[in-house]
């Protein structure tokens, strides 16, 4: 049980800030955690909601990379219901198996390719160091071009961020769906 309400119905928010519900519920499909537990502070999750948005369905990395990324800021910030909600979505974008297991595991990279490799090493980096070395942004520089190592950056920081949220209001994922440990 989360450690604050969870506002699943539009009506459990004033009618000025149905909107702000109303635009989550129609980009997601739904209403549920983390963002049910956001609307606490209907501006700061619509204001999430829209750079999510676009970091989730817009961004210039592919599917594939985009959760790989998800779930390596999920891994660095110990985020249970993130990796588990992202390990279901990100086995549906393709993300391997293999892959998966490396991160839960904090695995060597050796093996994975170069693409997936460089994601993970840029996320752990920015995230476990909180800097990027310079060999790792030039490679992902080189690889994505200026935008997608912007769009790299945003999604690991706005992932390390809902971590957070999620962390500390004790966000549980269902049982039955993928675990860290």
């Amino acid at each position: 049980m989360p450690r604050i309400r969870e506002l699943t119905s539009r009506d459990d928010l004033p009618e000025e800030q149905h909107p702000i519900f109303d635009t989550i519920a129609e980009s997601r499909g739904r209403v549920a955690i983390p963002f049910s537990l956001l609307l606490n502070s209907p501006e700061v999750a619509g204001r999430v909601a829209h750079l999510g948005a676009y970091l989730r369905f817009e961004s210039v990395l592919s599917p594939v990379l985009r959760e790989i990324a998800i779930l390596t800021a999920a891994r660095e910030s110990d985020c249970t219901f993130e990796w588990a909600a992202h390990v279901r979505i990100g086995r549906q974008e393709g993300v391997r198996d293999e892959t998966v297991e490396v991160i839960r595991s904090r695995g060597p990279l050796g093996h994975l390719p170069d693409d997936e490799r460089l994601v993970i090493a840029y996320g752990r980096e920015l995230l476990g160091g909180h800097r990027v070395s310079d060999e790792t942004f030039q490679a992902a520089r080189q690889r994505f071009g200026d935008q997608g190592t912007v769009d790299l950056t945003a999604t690991l920081g706005y992932y390390a961020m809902m971590a957070c949220a999620l962390n500390a209001f004790e966000a549980q994922p269902p049982s039955g769906w993928p675990s860290l440990d």
